[in-house]
């Protein structure tokens, strides 16, 4: 009887292992696709549309040649960010996940991952993108004769000899920028609006010599379009080699006048903000600019470098560089923050914020924080106060975690102010706590690997030392208390201004690393809200029929 029962019971010994070992080549291939699928998951689809109503038949004619032209700078970017886009997707096969990922990630690099490659068949990303050869270091940089490799309108090629040689973007990007410059100039014959036909007939121009001066000029006057549109280099910051090159977007957008009214006085406060900062007055000389303004849009078409991995819902313009006029325009995505802030946010608030204090989180609200967080960008100081220069090259590469620091909690102590002067009538200040703290964790998903998520943190933890809000262990959620939260707006506030100020290397130091982190407590809540599918960010369907709908 024992041999009998020995005997079943190596049968089934065997047809277990049989039966676990035909999942598991299954299970791979499951768990590959999952993965991917999961990563996709983490961007929520948004249609780019608006109330068209009012635009002429010209306008809809101008408006698919613009959209042509934004195609070209996609082209031209895919060519900067990665190089050719159908040699990658042909070498992904069939694979139609990774290829859809690919596209959003404009490469096989993942943009919410700190640009880890999302497959095993590709490297990490060269420091250089796609502007200098992959094998290319700052030594061989630096070799190059002359100063035209300075330029941030130039890349690298190298020569069928081996040679390096600098090139402008106008000539390495001919191809594209030409057709851009096509239907640009196709598109002014269907202009209604003479102001706006002049700057897009310069921009055109202005595209073919990489110069900019006179269209950035030109469309910092504009006023009465309907439609706008900005095509060129927007940003710098995915060259990591040296950090100069600007990498190329294009903008097609409806100006919202309404919600652009609302805003307009704040611009004419940036004097007496900058006079109130919570500082002595050696920290707060420099006077604003005096002609920066806030315009708000519907974004109906969006292309290149802002169209990839995570999206913008606002930024200025024109760029900071040496060509460009001194004032700027603070521009914002209204349609763009409604989908983050239904999509993403108050998503978040539901599983993180106070039950009794969720109805604090408002769109106006995060509406307010995102605009005065670009008011923040233009205030404060540039120069330290004791001769050690600008603040940039004082605080080395700490800056970048320093200024998104500053403008993070200066918007809020701005917005502070604004309510004790009766200025923002529409919500209460409990909204825009409330809003801003469930806002950390819809930026803090994106992780610490740059500025902005270290930032983030510094703020988080901060704010947790000095009690402007309590973990409640039951519930897993964050209650915000107001009187503390304006004491540690302020007092932050006040110490990231001296560090900028003093030019305070090591106490921005000591600053990111004893708050730049996220804590255990802090990383649990994070795989909730992971596990409860909430995505990180939104994906664009876009194009003349969708804006149209």
């Amino acid at each position: 009887m024992k041999r009998y029962n020995l005997f079943f019971l190596s049968i089934l010994l065997v047809l277990s292992s049989i039966i676990a070992c035909q999942p598991e080549k299954k299970e791979v291939k499951t768990t590959k696709d999952t993965v991917m699928q999961r990563k996709l998951a983490n961007y929520a689809t948004v249609k780019l549309n608006a109330d068209l109503s009012g635009l002429t038949d010209g306008h809809a004619k101008l408006f698919s040649h613009l959209l042509k032209a934004a195609d070209a700078i996609d082209e031209l970017y895919w060519l900067q960010s990665y190089g050719d886009k159908n040699e990658l997707l042909n070498k992904m096969g069939d694979d139609s996940d990774i290829k859809a990922y690919a596209m959003i990630n404009y490469g096989p690099w993942d943009r919410l991952d700190g640009n880890a490659p999302f497959t095993d068949d590709y490297p990490p990303r060269p420091l250089g993108a796609g502007f200098f050869p992959s094998n290319m270091n700052q030594n061989d940089f630096f070799a190059i004769a002359g100063n035209e490799k300075f330029s941030p309108f130039t890349i690298i090629k190298e020569d069928p000899i081996g040679e390096l040689k600098v090139i402008s973007y106008h000539e390495a990007y001919k191809t594209q920028i030409n057709k851009a410059v096509e239907h640009i100039r196709k598109g002014t014959e269907y202009c209604d609006c003479q102001n706006f036909k002049a700057y897009l007939l310069q921009r055109a121009d202005d595209l073919l010599t990489d110069n900019f001066m006179k269209s950035d000029s030109l469309w910092l006057k504009l006023k009465d379009n309907k439609i706008d549109f900005f095509i060129g280099p927007i940003e710098n910051r995915e060259d990591h080699l040296i950090w100069t090159k600007y990498s190329y977007g294009a903008f097609v957008l409806l100006r919202n006048v309404e919600w652009t009214k609302n805003v307009e006085k704040f611009s004419l406060l940036l004097p007496y903000l900058q006079k109130n900062l919570p500082v002595d007055d050696e920290f707060k000389s420099e006077a604003p600019a005096d002609n920066t303004d806030i315009v708000i849009y519907d974004l109906l078409y969006n292309t290149g470098y802002c169209n990839a991995g995570n999206k913008l819902i606002g930024l200025n313009l024109p760029i900071g560089t040496e060509q460009v006029v001194s004032n700027s325009r603070k521009i914002h995505f209204k349609n763009v923050m409604e989908a983050k802030f239904q999509k993403i946010l108050k998503p978040i608030t539901n599983l993180v914020i106070n039950k009794k204090q969720r109805k604090h989180v408002k769109f106006n609200s995060f509406f307010q924080n995102t605009i005065f967080y670009e008011i923040s960008n233009s205030l404060g100081i540039s120069q330290t106060i004791n001769d050690k220069g600008s603040v940039k090259n004082a605080l080395k590469e700490h800056h970048a975690v320093i200024q998104e620091l500053k403008n993070d909690v200066l918007r809020m102590f701005f917005i502070t102010k604004l309510h004790e002067m009766n200025e923002l009538k529409d919500v209460d200040i409990m909204d825009n706590y409330v809003t801003h703290m469930a806002d950390v964790f819809r930026s803090i998903r994106f992780g610490i690997t740059d500025a902005q998520g270290v930032a983030s943190m510094i703020r988080f933890n901060y704010f947790k030392e000095q009690e402007a809000f309590k973990y409640d262990n039951k519930s897993n959620t964050y209650k915000i208390d107001s009187d503390k939260m304006k004491k540690a707006v302020e007092s932050l506030s006040k110490m990231v201004l001296e560090i900028q100020g003093n030019g305070d290397y090591e106490m921005a130091s000591e600053l990111i690393r004893d708050k730049g982190y996220i804590h255990n407590e802090l990383l649990n809540d994070l795989y909730r809200i992971q596990r409860a599918q909430i995505p990180k960010d939104i994906v664009y369907d876009q194009g003349d029929q969708v804006a149209m709908e």
